[in-house]
């Protein structure tokens, strides 16, 4: 087995190195626990509440400080990782996630516990994006690599349907810190294992540092989550809040203008003449806000409104994850066949379903019902997913598919923060300061938004898949590439 590098030709990698399966079970171990964080802790979030005395908006920023981070530094831990090395900064991220977990787990209080979070977040983003550049890197066959990313993406419905049941179980047994100090054994394997059998690899041109676009990001996004999560504390017409949003569309404009003057940015506004690639941006965020906000609110109404242990609470929602982890694959093939249309379709119209359907639950609803629901919105979320970066890289270039589908994965974060944003500040400003018997009620709202992310998504399904939208990817080959295919520097 050889291997590229960008400090020199292929060269052969020792017979260690060719276990290429036991690479990918270790990448997969970085996902596993990167992605049961999200669904763990909302499982927890209840007993946490209780012992940490937090609010609703406490609650929400355990989960945000986490999502906020991992989606403000996704872009550029792909980067460092294609110029440092690519086993240097996965080890980097599992060593920084270890140590997170476990400040995490000895947090005595909210507002330390989000800063755990959000350090934990920073060895996170390193994890992912990385894992599949090596994976990439590892897998030099096409048919090869698309069978191995296939079991990555299959990982995600496992770690979504099972961290419910394995939080609840923690919470039930031992209680909410441990569900991080699962995440240190799994981590220190993981750092141990990539030690051992991961090469060293690098790519083949690095996208150069960009501090000042990546402070524009983070402040873009934390801005725009504090306003919706602080508001109805601060008051909608308050100061404060108004200033957030102001400071957010000042780093907009910001963002854009200096982007737009660089030769190699990190984020390329021109990717957003695409069609495609915009649909598909607005579908992530628009799907898992639905995500983040539907885990968030169901966690506190099972254990909370319906009085069930944690681990019940997990139980209840493992048909979310399975239905995620079914219909990914499906989704996968149906992407092959037909094109990225009817999955879209397809899952849009799951949501839509299980939207109307939450909106005739109450504090009695019978469980096999909620089960129903819960299994509708997996099956759409897992219909949903696999079509989004294929449509983010149609008809890019490809030394620039990467860079799209960094956008998108930074997209399906952001989407998580606004979507438990939007749930937290809606269920308040329709009178839940705190969870009791009037919560359901409030919950109203949120399901309302989720019939329109749903119906949005739906709309998004034809447009990218129109007649405009590809002469607008034949247009973005033009704008991002020379006659000779070469990449396009953004100033004439």
């Amino acid at each position: 087995m050889t291997l590229a590098s960008a400090t020199g030709p292929a060269r052969t990698l020792p017979s260690r190195y060719t276990h290429r399966y036991g690479i990918l079970a270790i990448c997969c171990m970085s996902l596993f626990i990167a992605s049961m964080d999200a669904t763990v802790v909302n499982v927890a979030l209840p007993s946490i509440g209780r012992e940490l005395h937090s609010t609703i908006s406490g609650l929400q920023w355990t989960i945000d400080g986490y999502t906020l981070v991992i989606a403000s530094f996704l872009m550029l831990s792909g980067s460092t990782a294609d110029k440092f090395g690519r086993r240097r900064v996965f080890q980097i991220g599992l060593t920084v996630f270890v140590i997170g977990s476990l400040l995490c787990s000895l947090a005595p209080s909210v507002p330390i516990l989000v800063a755990c979070r959000m350090l934990q977040a920073i060895g996170g983003s390193m994890l992912n994006p990385v894992a599949l550049s090596i994976i990439s890197a590892t897998f030099t066959d096409g048919a090869q690599r698309a069978r191995a990313v296939g079991v990555w993406g299959a990982v995600v419905g496992i770690s979504t349907g099972f961290g419910p049941l394995i939080g609840g179980a923690l919470t039930d047994s031992v209680g909410w810190r441990a569900i991080f100090w699962i995440n240190i054994p799994i981590g220190i394997a993981a750092i141990v294992l990539t030690f051992a059998f991961v090469p060293e690899s690098k790519g083949g041109r690095a996208r150069k540092f960009d501090p000042v676009g990546q402070a524009l990001v983070i402040v873009l996004l934390a801005s725009v989550v504090s306003a919706l999560i602080e508001g109805p504390r601060f008051g909608w017409a308050s100061g404060v809040t108004i200033g957030l949003f102001v400071v957010a569309a000042l780093a907009l404009v910001a963002l854009w203008r200096y982007e737009g003057s660089r030769d190699d940015p990190l984020l390329d506004f021109r990717f957003f003449t695409s069609i495609p690639f915009s649909s598909a941006i607005l579908t992530a965020v628009c799907a898992f806000a639905t995500l983040g906000g539907f885990l968030f609110l169901t966690a506190l109404y099972l254990q909370e409104v319906r009085g069930f242990s944690p681990f019940v609470a997990g139980l209840c929602t493992l048909p979310l994850g399975l239905g995620q982890l079914v219909c990914a694959p499906l989704a996968g093939r149906l992407v092959s066949v037909t094109g990225t249309r009817r999955p879209l379709v397809l899952g849009s119209s799951g949501l839509a379903v299980g939207a109307i359907l939450l909106l005739l639950t109450g504090a009695t609803t019978p469980i096999p019902f909620l089960l129903v629901i819960y299994a509708l919105i997996g099956c759409g979320l897992g219909l949903i997913n696999p079509p989004l970066t294929n449509t983010a890289v149609s008809g890019m270039p490809r030394s620039r598919s990467g860079s799209a589908a960094g956008v998108a994965s930074t997209a399906r974060q952001t989407g998580v923060s606004l979507g438990v944003a939007l749930a937290g500040t809606i269920t308040r400003v329709s009178g839940a300061t705190s969870v009791g018997a009037g919560f359901t009620q409030s919950t109203t709202a949120m399901w309302w938004v989720m019939l329109g992310f749903a119906l949005v998504i739906l709309a998004l399904a034809f447009w990218s898949n129109s007649a405009a939208a590809t002469r607008s990817t034949q247009r973005i080959q033009a704008l991002l590439t020379d006659g000779t295919g070469a990449v396009r520097a953004q100033r004439p």
